[in-house]
């Protein structure tokens, strides 16, 4: 652990009255956790620093563009259980996510015939419009404005501040980074999948943080996307089945999910294809030919559907669906100012990532 002296977060802002306008804060992720802990920090006062990998916003509530529409290449919907999460999105992005009838899905053997049909769920599901990725762009929206989101910047290494005693630089790599190392952070809050963020932390000299997530397990995740456009001719609407989503028991398949059904989406045919996490596991040193090879032969058992796609592509989520959380909301050590958080700590939905985020926010200013 380390114990060099931090002021206390009291201490800092004080200081920063006549230096700074606010404490400032760096977070380590633009998916649903860091977006939401990084607005909740704002709301608090606090200047926020985000920096993400990627090149754009979203994580896994990502979106991947093709000539015949848009797939939702990560989280396929979220639900709304927790009141905060509700309040979130009716208060500040009313009327963004709409209610898809996704809740008629159904179990499906290795050949497609079906095994269970699920009850009409009590919860809604939720997808934004026009891709998944919509809700965090608009909530990023006012921090990249203002330019607090740093894109296609890694976070390479956290490491004490070579000038100010207490406080937390960051060594990054990124396109056209001018400026790889940012300092002057009262607080350092990683928004990460759990392996990366060990990593950090570890070397960051936050051994106990590092050793609390030991017991998480993340399992991957093969996601194949197949656009059909011959279904766009006038008179056939729709390929195979008539369902829109259904989990599949198939020794590839743990999901399907027809994008063309959710709202706004376009009409043209296409579906996204999601592995089970021991297939994905066993297959990740696979090339994406072969995958979408596999994949496109369970699918076509699955649905029916023979037809050869107008256009396909296979990307894998290393770290995609939550095997073993943390069993906590997130982690934050005051004395050190480091934080992490994720839907890992919790399970794998979105809402998990989004109650991640906003606990750990709140911890740090002390609600």
């Amino acid at each position: 652990m380390n114990t060099r002296h931090r002021p206390s977060f009291a201490h800092s802002r004080a200081i920063s009255n006549t230096a700074n306008p606010a404490p400032h804060a760096a977070v380590v992720g633009a998916g649903m956790a860091g977006i939401a802990c990084a607005r909740t920090l704002m709301q608090a006062g606090w200047r926020v620093t985000v920096f993400e990998t990627a090149s754009q916003v979203g994580g896994r509530m990502a979106v991947c563009d093709s000539p015949f529409g848009s797939f939702d290449s990560g989280a396929q919907y979220f639900t709304v259980r927790d009141a905060r999460f509700e309040q979130a999105l009716t208060q500040t992005a009313p009327g963004l996510a709409r209610r898809w009838s996704a809740n008629a899905v159904r179990v499906l053997d290795e050949h497609g015939r079906v095994v269970e049909t699920a009850l009409p769920a009590r919860e809604s599901h939720w997808v934004p419009a026009p891709d998944m990725n919509a809700l965090l762009r608009h909530w990023a929206a006012p921090m990249i404005d203002q330019g607090h989101v740093h894109l296609s910047t890694q976070v390479r290494a956290i490491a004490p501040d070579a000038l100010q005693s207490g406080r937390w630089q960051l060594l990054t790599q990124g396109e056209g980074d001018d400026h790889p190392v940012h300092a002057g952070f009262d607080a350092t809050l990683l928004a990460v999948p759990a392996a990366t963020a060990r990593q950090l932390l570890a070397h960051a000299g936050a051994p106990a943080l590092a050793d609390a997530m030991r017991a998480v397990q993340v399992a991957p995740c093969w996601t194949l996307m197949l656009a059909f456009p011959q279904a766009a001719q006038p008179g056939l609407y729709t390929l195979g089945p008539q369902w829109n989503a259904a989990r599949s028991t198939h020794h590839r398949i743990a999901w399907l999910a027809r994008e063309s059904s959710k709202p706004g989406r376009g009409a043209i045919e296409r579906w996204t294809v999601q592995a089970n996490p021991v297939w994905s596991r066993e297959h990740a040193g696979d090339d994406a030919a072969r995958v979408t090879a596999k994949l496109l032969k369970a699918f076509a058992e699955v649905t029916g559907i023979r037809a050869a796609p107008g256009w396909a592509q296979a990307v894998l989520w290393p770290a995609a669906q939550t095997i073993t959380p943390l069993g906590q909301p997130c982690l934050w050590q005051h004395d050190q100012g480091l934080g992490a958080c994720g839907d890992w700590c919790l399970g794998h939905r979105v809402e998990d990532a989004f109650v991640s985020g906003l606990e750990l926010a709140l911890r740090v200013v002390g609600r």
